[in-house]
C-alpha cells in the first residue's frame, strides 16, 4: 500500500518528466510549460507540508 506522500513523489516524478518534454518542444515560455511547472510548484509544496 502505497502511502500519499509515494504518491505525491510519483506525480511530482511525472509532472517533472512531463515539463523537461514540453519545454525542450515547446520552448520555456510557452503556456504549457508555464502551466506544469506551476502545477509542479504546487505539488512540490503539498509535498514538503505532508
Amino acid at each position: 500500500m502505497h502511502t500519499e506522500k509515494e504518491l505525491l513523489r510519483k506525480k511530482i516524478e511525472d509532472c517533472r518528466r512531463k515539463l523537461i518534454k514540453v519545454a525542450t518542444a515547446q520552448g520555456f515560455n510557452s503556456s504549457e510549460t508555464i502551466r506544469l511547472s506551476q502545477n509542479l510548484d504546487k505539488l512540490i509544496l503539498k509535498y514538503q507540508k505532508s
